[in-house]
């Protein structure tokens, strides 16, 4: 482990001096991908160097500790070390996690599809409650919101919605909230008063630019339409919507909510290689079995991750058995609870078979 710090500590120096090159500054395409390199080391670094200097004065105090000194220095020196050596402890076990493997796409902005399962209009009702969570929740993190594709309901529910959210980390705190989410509760549609189950299932996407994943324009069949749904004038009217197949797979996009057909376009390619990609990494993971079960969950989007109780005023997150009486304030975005649980658990899980 400490052969690998000082490893990383090395390239990092390696980085700084690169970033500050003429031929370097020139290209930005070149410094943005070192400095993204770099700002992703900075913190085990600055960890490892805090660590090498408590082991420096920890050694220090230990030798001094074995002088011939007086009861009050001797008792000062023993506080010392064992204060000394708690911090020792608790940036080991930090500087462990930071050296567990990186999703590549931690970093990015997100792409989600939230679309209404079984439950009829109580579903699309539910789907809109969670988009409403999920841009509370990028609001209180600072971050920004897109509508990609939408395809509302008369009274309120969402059948499906496509959005990015852009901020820093986005992917890394929301990658976990993919698959089936249930919500117990008297639907609004129903008269009798009885409890219904419905479901949306979530997919959550990291943004792949143009740059990293490649799309031949031959693989692709573009079909325009005219929009349908609320829109104003333009609704029904202007060929503005935009379905994009790519025949390779066989994956079909559609965007209808700008009146531009060229923005349209523009959103389903983003939707479309976030699609792609996270095909490929499917496949990939399905290759590599074992490392797919230090992952919170499958990742697949049938798995039934969490339930939301209104009787009981709860939050069950069913992959960590984590249980939280407070249903309103997570629905009005205050997840970090829940993804903080999450986050814990894969870590955990990651240094169980890590060692």
């Amino acid at each position: 482990m400490w052969e690998k710090l000082k490893t990383l500590e090395d390239y990092f120096n390696s980085l700084e001096t690169k970033l500050s090159a003429p031929e370097i500054i020139k290209d930005q395409q070149q410094w943005q991908k070192l400095a993204r390199e770099h700002a992703g080391l900075s913190e085990l670094v600055e960890n490892y160097r805090l660590w090498r200097k408590i082991n420096g004065e920890l050694q220090d105090a230990r030798e001094m500790s074995q002088e011939k000194l007086d009861d009050e220095m001797l008792a000062f020196l023993r506080e010392e070390i064992a204060g000394l050596t708690k911090k020792k402890e608790k940036l080991e076990d930090k500087l462990k996690i930071l050296l567990l493997p990186k999703d590549p796409h931690d970093e990015k902005d997100v792409i989600i599809e939230i679309r209404a399962g079984t439950g009829g209009e109580e579903a699309a009702l539910f789907a809109a409650d969670l988009l409403r969570m999920y841009l509370r929740f990028a609001e209180r993190q600072g971050w920004g919101m897109e509508v990609l594709n939408s395809s509302p309901t008369d009274i309120g529910g969402m059948k499906e919605i496509v959005f990015a959210i852009k901020g820093q980390n986005a992917y890394s705190r929301l990658k976990f909230e993919k698959g089936v989410h249930r919500v117990q509760r008297i639907p609004v549609t129903e008269s009798g008063g009885r409890i219904h189950t419905s479901a949306a299932t979530v997919a959550v996407l990291p943004e792949i630019d143009e740059v990293e994943l490649k799309i031949n324009p031959q693989d692709l069949r573009i079909d325009t339409f005219c929009s349908t749904g609320p829109g104003g004038q333009s609704v029904n009217t202007t060929q503005s919507a935009v379905r994009i197949t790519h025949l390779p797979t066989n994956t079909t996009v559609s965007c209808q909510d700008e009146k531009s057909q060229l923005k349209n376009r523009e959103k389903a390619m983003r939707v479309l290689r976030a699609r792609l990609m996270e095909k490929m990494v499917a496949e990939q993971q399905a290759e590599q079995a074992l490392e797919r079960r230090s992952q919170v969950g499958s990742g697949d989007r049938s798995e039934r991750i969490r339930t939301y109780n209104f009787p009981q005023n709860r939050v069950t997150d069913h992959r960590i058995g984590l249980t939280l009486h407070r249903l309103e304030q997570v629905l009005d975005g205050d997840l970090n609870d829940v993804i903080e649980a999450l986050i814990t658990y894969e870590r955990a899980e990651q240094l169980k078979y890590a060692t």
